[in-house]
């Protein structure tokens, strides 16, 4: 597996200045191909590829299942990806033209609202909240990357990746491997909650998505109509609810 760290060297400047050993997060472009069409580029740890090429097209939509693909190759840098859903190209079409001409308004209008009886008590964020920062291993040693954490029943998938996007596309790639049901899961990030990350969440279905950092104004907007509850600043034993409260039990 490619390494999440490089060992570099770097000069420490403070009272004495001086050459030290340094570790740092490493990126790679990795390419994604589906059906020899190339569907992006993207900056990432170089781990978990084969899930997050699964979370990556369930969050934009572009197949509605792990059962949808036929088969992941990964060369090096790139992973091909064969599918044979018969209105794959619709679906990219739609995906590029809500990019275009719609923006966020057209991606929200093509998410259907999410619908889930989930309850999760504050005790259950906090626990999510100190495992995040157990396994922020890779963070601890770089401050270099994000993580993700999708919760089941007590049962949390962690992800590093220096992206906070990419790190959510891999956990749920995970948990669409592991059949879990999206609808009774919450997902736990360490980055901000933009429009487009709310998206991927209320795609797959799941109800819930809470950080140690806040929304933007895209995320609040996409809560809202999407039927995601959002949750953010989780620290020091509080947090704040900023859509659908109802989720959460005492």
């Amino acid at each position: 597996m490619p390494e999440m760290v490089k060992n570099i060297k770097a000069v420490r400047v403070g009272k004495e200045t001086a050459e030290i050993d340094e570790r740092i997060s490493n990126d790679e472009e990795i390419k994604i191909i589906v059906n020899k069409t190339v569907i992006g580029n993207f900056s990432m740890s170089p781990t978990y590829l084969k899930e997050f090429v699964i979370g990556y097209l369930l969050g934009e939509g572009l197949i509605t299942s792990a059962d949808d693909i036929i088969d992941i190759n990964i060369e090096g840098r790139t992973v091909n990806v064969s599918t044979d859903l018969a209105d794959f190209d619709l679906r990219r079409e739609l995906v590029m033209s809500s990019d275009c001409f719609g923006g966020m308004r057209g991606k929200v209008e093509l998410t259907k609202k999410v619908e889930s009886d989930l309850k999760v008590t504050k005790e259950e964020i906090f626990k999510a909240s100190k495992k995040l920062k157990e396994d922020s291993k890779i963070w601890s040693e770089t401050g270099g990357t994000h993580i993700a954490a999708l919760i089941k029943n007590g049962d949390i998938i962690t992800i590093e990746d220096v992206s906070r996007h990419v790190a959510i596309d891999k956990v749920i790639g995970v948990a669409a491997l592991k059949k879990i049901d999206f609808s009774n899961s919450f997902i736990f990030s360490s980055g901000r909650m933009p429009g487009d990350m709310i998206i991927k969440v209320a795609r797959v279905g799941i109800p819930l998505i809470a950080s140690k950092s806040a929304p933007t104004s895209s995320g609040y907007m996409v809560g809202q109509e999407a039927n995601v509850t959002i949750i953010g600043f989780v620290r020091g034993g509080r947090f704040n609810i900023y859509t659908h409260p109802e989720r959460i039990s005492n």
